[in-house]
């Protein structure tokens, strides 16, 4: 077998990935698509492995390690959107800002940083 069939079907596969991080909005859908590019670079790791003849096989060791390190990532941002579309009610990436702020949080301690009917606020207040 040729070296080119699996690295032309890699490059679809992480090209395919990479418009579905790019373009799309549901988190859940990035997700997957992240999961689709790394799925491309094992494809790849496995190809050259056999292309190389490797005595150790570290192509398929490191595949190996890479599965198990997105599945573990796959676990842990699965259960982040599901929080976070359980607080706000959507999984929209758009939509979505630092989670640690809310609109309401007025914790700077710079006054120009405060909205301009807040600062009008307190100019009426000293005067």
């Amino acid at each position: 077998m040729h070296l080119a069939y699996p690295a032309v079907l890699s490059v679809l596969l992480f090209c395919t990935g990479l418009y579905g991080v790019l373009a799309r909005r549901n988190a859940i859908l990035v997700l997957m698509s992240v999961e689709l590019m790394l799925n491309a670079v094992n494809l790849n790791l496995v190809a050259f492995d056999v292309w190389l003849r490797d005595a150790l096989h570290s192509g398929q060791a490191l595949t190996l390690f890479t599965i198990a390190i997105a599945a573990a990532e796959i676990g842990i941002g699965l259960s982040i959107v599901l929080m976070v579309y359980r607080n706000r009610g959507s999984s929209d990436v758009d939509r979505l800002r630092d989670t640690a702020e809310g609109p309401d949080d007025d914790s700077s301690d710079d006054p120009d940083a405060a909205a301009p009917a807040q600062r009008t606020q307190k100019a009426e207040a000293t005067a």
